[in-house]
């Protein structure tokens, strides 16, 4: 091998050893911080139990918007309630973005309600099924409301539940002729204690809907809660607003309520559902100021509290 051979090999192996030890380039990655991912956050709660019953035909539903929602729950009744509760609670949503009843709530209900009457109709015969129907929208910071049947909607605030509805009973009923002055007292006194339900969604009777009067104003911090007849018939009222004011998540105040259900003695309990919407933003609304903060009130709201209590001096 020639001198120049040598120093050709020589050169290359120093290359290579080179190239074998040089340092390599590190990549730095700068790492940035993450904001604190959002927690999904989702202003309804709902929950049910079968109770004591061979079938739950309790159903509830819901859409939510931009600024605000709409919150369903039907009661079924008869043999074949379930697929009324279905039929009218599909035929709700329906219309819902069909009518975009945010905008005309009145007219919503009545139309919904309408067709979930003839839809039941059109699929069952007449008796077969029926369903008690309870429909809330809460619309840019209102509440508007609209009720068939037994079920209760309610708003709490500031510790109380107050219900907004009255329901469609024969007692109502007959409260509502005495002061009409269509019924004595004596007549109304005997009916005090008639729950039996005189309207309800499915017949082809159907016509009353307990509308709303106004709108309700809603404060940060206001839960829209609407109960079926086996919440309200089984659960103490003060131990539901004990879970509605306690710091959970909707879901969770929806569970609770319903855990009063299932841990009640009350024998034959009834098919129990509850859905709620909490108008709490805590980005809106942190805790310390929502505190301090002074509360202003809905004067529709004390007519109804104040009607509750003219109702309990018959």
């Amino acid at each position: 091998m020639g001198i120049y051979s040598l120093i050709g090999l020589s050169v290359i192996i120093v290359l290579l050893l080179v190239v074998r030890f040089w340092p390599e380039k590190q990549t730095v990655v700068e790492t940035v911080p993450e904001k604190a991912a959002a927690l999904p956050s989702n202003p309804i709660g709902t929950a049910a139990t079968i109770g004591q019953r061979q079938l739950q035909q309790d159903l509830t539903g819901s859409a939510l918007g931009d600024e605000g929602g709409l919150l369903l729950l039907a009661d079924g009744r008869g043999q074949a309630g379930k697929i009324a509760a279905k039929l009218a609670i599909d035929t709700c949503l329906d219309l819902y973005q069909e009518c975009q009843g945010q905008d005309k709530p009145q007219y919503y209900f009545r139309k919904a309600f309408q067709a979930a009457n003839h839809k039941i109709l059109s699929v069952l015969e007449d008796g077969r099924g029926s369903t008690c129907l309870a429909a809330a929208i809460i619309q840019r910071g209102l509440l508007y409301y609209a009720l068939v049947g037994n079920s209760r909607i309610a708003l709490f605030r500031d510790g109380d539940l107050v219900p907004v509805t009255e329901g469609q009973t024969i007692d109502i009923l007959a409260q509502h002729r005495y002061q009409q002055g269509r019924i004595t007292k004596e007549q109304a006194l005997k009916l005090l204690h008639e729950r039996r339900l005189y309207n309800f969604v499915g017949q082809d009777g159907f016509h009353d809907i307990e509308f709303f009067s106004e709108p309700i104003e809603l404060q940060p911090g206001d839960i829209v809660v609407i109960l079926s007849d086996g919440v309200t018939e089984t659960a103490p009222w003060r131990q539901i607003e004990d879970c509605l004011g306690q710091a959970a998540s909707p879901q969770e105040k929806a569970q609770q309520i319903i855990a009063l259900v299932e841990g009640s003695s009350r024998e034959d309990k009834d098919n129990a559902s509850v859905i709620l919407y909490d108008t709490y933003d805590p980005a809106q609304m942190p805790v310390e100021k929502k505190q301090g903060r002074k509360k202003k009130r809905s004067n529709h709201l004390e007519k109804i509290k104040q009607r509750l209590s003219d109702s309990l001096c018959l």
